[in-house]
């Protein structure tokens, strides 16, 4: 296995276009809230972190960033070598904008974690004609569209709109102008604990589409595997912990994101995490994935964010681990790799 791991870490390394980043001993990711991302600020805070970059002779810290999107943008300028997001909004911000980046881990998919959520009764017919106040192109976008659909209803049968950043999510929806709401947990715990909240659709209802994921610059990480082994040793090394059940580490995530061990076990409850590497790995080499993916690209394009003058839905070539790919071929900008995961399962780090 160390000789196939190898083979693909040289292919990788000689990929036109990859090997141009230089090797380097320190490293910056960046994560923000979100029930699944909540390791990432304990790995840093626990130091399990610092051990792994330790062994491999090198420095990574992990910073929270309160915006999500902006977190994404600060990764995509190059202040960052690794940022927690979405497949969704990895595709449109920085594959989109040319930044050419490599799903490292992929931690979970969100099963209910993603809701759209109205003041009072009614379901996903009841919002023709209202205002839907959400964090605008992001999964919260393509939830509400995906919903939308179901019913027969498009975003023009809306009263608007309203872009909403997820650190005034909270405050707007207690303004009685606001009358529906797209976010994502602990956000949808917080809300739904209003009288008269009403959840009418989530993530459950697309299972497997809105995907967790720590994306990693395609180059930094040819240029330098160790970032990568340290960071995936250190994240499946609480992985085992969470799965076990370990009540400090989960304690800690939960007075992190704002709630109690009984509130953060309820939102991993609706969080298909992948504790297990063999289990990722699985999923990302699913056919499902491709899949997902193309309808992702095309919700993009009509949104007209799928990169700066994209002339189709196929602008941003995926490549996927069996060697195939959606989009362009010619302009690979998005990539799920799991060479380091799979290191992971077979005890290689």
């Amino acid at each position: 296995m160390k000789r196939t791991t190898l083979i693909a870490a040289l292919a990788l390394a000689l990929t036109p276009g990859l090997a141009t980043a230089q090797a380097k001993d320190s490293f910056k990711v960046a994560w923000s809230i979100y029930v699944g991302w909540m390791p990432w600020g304990y790995l840093e805070d626990s130091g399990i972190m610092d051990k792994w970059a330790d062994k491999y002779g090198i420095d990574v810290e992990i910073v929270q960033i309160n915006d999500y999107i902006e977190s994404i943008n600060q990764y995509t300028a190059g202040a960052f070598d690794g940022v927690s997001a979405t497949n969704m909004d990895t595709l449109s911000i920085p594959s989109g904008g040319g930044v050419d980046t490599t799903a490292l881990i992929v931690g979970d998919y969100s099963n209910g974690n993603d809701a759209v959520i109205l003041k009072g009764e009614g379901d996903l017919t009841a919002l023709a004609g209202k205002p839907v106040n959400l964090v605008e192109l992001s999964v919260s976008h393509y939830l509400l569209a995906r919903g939308l659909d179901s019913v027969g209803l498009a975003e023009r049968d809306l009263g608007g709109v309203i872009n909403t950043s997820d650190a005034d999510m909270i405050a707007a929806y207690a303004t009685p102008e606001v009358e529906a709401v797209v976010t994502w947990n602990p956000l949808v715990s917080t809300i739904l604990e209003e009288p008269g909240a009403n959840k009418i659709y989530d993530s459950s209802d697309i299972s497997g589409e809105i995907i967790d994921i720590m994306w990693v610059n395609t180059d930094t990480l040819a240029a330098n595997p160790d970032f990568g082994k340290a960071l995936v040793g250190a994240w499946y090394e609480l992985m085992a912990l969470m799965a076990a059940g370990d009540e400090g580490a989960l304690t800690a995530m939960a007075e992190a994101s704002g709630t109690d061990l009984a509130g953060y076990k309820a939102q991993l409850a609706s969080t298909e995490m992948f504790y297990d590497p063999d289990d990722a790995v699985a999923f990302t080499a699913s056919p499902a994935l491709k899949d997902t993916m193309v309808n992702v690209a095309e919700f993009l394009f009509d949104k007209g964010i799928l990169g700066e003058g994209a002339p189709s839905a196929d602008f941003v070539g995926v490549a996927y681990p069996d060697g195939t790919t959606t989009g362009d071929p010619g302009n690979i900008k998005m990539r799920y790799d799991t060479t380091y995961m799979q290191m992971a399962a077979d005890g290689e780090l």
